[in-house]
């Protein structure tokens, strides 16, 4: 029984997502559904978090907003919901989840680019 999930799961998960590592500054388009229309919706920002494996594999991305308010999107991989993910740098981090910048605004928020030197 649990092969046959395993198998399901596997079948499912998505592959034409990029790899998302904490540190990576991304574009997530989004799929929002109002009434009968759909739309896409690009969400820009810091990865802060990835966790999970598999079917339950997710990310965290957090934005500043208008007047400082930082706002924090949580996304599955395999959700139909996501269009597409595009990677527009990556940051030098020590840490797996990076919340310090939730309490960091401005200059002090920044990370250092990770070059491919």
């Amino acid at each position: 029984m649990a092969n046959l999930i395993d198998s399901l799961d596997a079948a499912a998960v998505r592959t034409d997502l990029p790899e998302l590592e904490p540190g990576d500054t991304v574009k997530v388009h989004s799929l929002i559904v109002e009434g009968e229309k759909e739309r896409l919706q690009v969400f820009q920002g810091l990865v802060i978090r990835v966790r999970g494996g598999g079917m339950n594999k997710n990310f965290t991305v957090r934005r500043i907003a208008s007047h400082g308010v930082g706002v924090e999107r949580t996304w599955l991989f395999s959700s139909p919901r996501v269009g597409k993910i595009e990677v527009l740098r990556h940051a030098k981090v020590r840490r797996s989840r990076l919340y310090f910048l939730r309490g960091r605004t401005g200059k002090a928020a920044r990370l250092k680019e990770r070059r491919a030197n």
